[in-house]
């Protein structure tokens, strides 16, 4: 299942995204945890320190290496020159699953030993001073994108990608790529209007949204939620402790966190599992090459001297049974 974490810079995502990360690992879950933030905070809040989360190797470095794999022998992709971030998968490419080995995971991926269990953990790498003038950060989330298309995960399985703050995802169309995506919306018109902002982007594309409320500290909080998103509002999560303690680098035995937060957390876990008898894989495939398209159009074409319409394969449909016999 794949699950986005959104929401305004500020807001708790991280810390949430890297809560539920954690409670998945409780369950022995196979799960592969991505940093897609333009500030790359995961893996200390996955309680790595400076050094280990410097260390981590950036997926936008290695894009290269991620489309010659996932090129495979697609007769339709030149070259990894004419493939961009939402090159669609075809007959020949090569698949991503998230119990397997693989170059890319080989590559990108670096375990994370958590709550007794371990998590593969992968990050788009910062934006940098180098990047300032030149390019757009949504160019090295591109490759999640690319992963997330080829990409076939089955139930308990889990990726969970930690999204960069603002509107970054609706510019290529990544925002479709959920299961499931949380907007955590702190109790403030500011925090509600990204959550109408999102729903008014997400609205024509079937995604699935839920809210997450952060930092409720009574009932005039939660009732401002309640009025302002609806049936929307998933959870609520107020202050922490453990989070706290956590915070200053010194967390506690994740089975300390409060039991109304653990709680919370088995309510996200609930939410994710239920839509997975709601996938479309149809719907997904076709909507991945509409954003394909769109991109081509709009940039693509221009940018790798081909027609990146032809990349399309007509009679490929993304889903677990291509993946058994690819």
């Amino acid at each position: 299942m794949k699950i986005a974490f959104v929401g305004k810079g500020g807001s708790g995502k991280t810390t949430l995204s890297s809560l539920f990360i954690r409670h998945l690992a409780t369950t022995g879950a196979p799960v592969v945890a991505v940093d897609a933030d333009i500030n790359q905070h995961l893996g200390p809040a996955l309680g790595l320190d400076e050094a280990e989360a410097a260390a981590l190797p950036a997926m936008g470095e290695r894009l290269p290496l991620i489309k010659d794999y996932l090129r495979g022998s697609n007769p339709r992709i030149a070259s990894i020159e004419t493939m961009i971030k939402t090159t669609p998968p075809g007959d020949g490419s090569r698949l991503l699953r998230v119990r397997e080995d693989n170059p890319v995971f080989d590559a990108c991926a670096r375990p994370v030993e958590l709550e007794g269990g371990a998590v593969r953990l992968m990050v788009t790498g910062p934006f940098t001073d180098a990047d300032l003038g030149v390019a757009c950060y949504h160019s090295k989330t591109g490759a999640v994108e690319l992963c997330l298309n080829h990409l076939v995960d089955g139930p308990d399985e889990y990726v969970v990608v930690d999204m960069t703050a603002g509107s970054d995802s609706f510019a290529s169309g990544m925002f479709t790529r959920f299961d499931i995506t949380f907007l955590v919306a702190e109790p403030t018109r500011k925090g509600v209007s990204v959550y109408r902002q999102y729903k008014e982007y997400a609205r024509d594309f079937g995604v699935a949204l839920k809210v997450v409320g952060n930092k409720v500290q009574g009932q005039d909080d939660l009732d401002f939620l309640r009025a302002e998103v609806g049936d929307d509002l998933l959870i609520t999560v107020g202050h922490s402790n453990w989070v706290r303690a956590l915070e200053k680098g010194r967390p506690p035995r994740f089975e300390l966190l409060e039991n109304a937060n653990r709680r919370a957390l088995s309510r996200l876990q609930s939410a994710v599992d239920a839509t997975y008898e709601l996938r479309d894989w149809e719907r997904y495939t076709h909507q991945m090459v509409h954003f394909h398209l769109k991109n081509a159009r709009s940039w693509g074409n221009e940018r790798t001297g081909a027609d990146l319409a032809a990349q399309v394969d007509p009679s490929f449909v993304l889903g677990e049974s291509v993946a058994a016999t690819a």
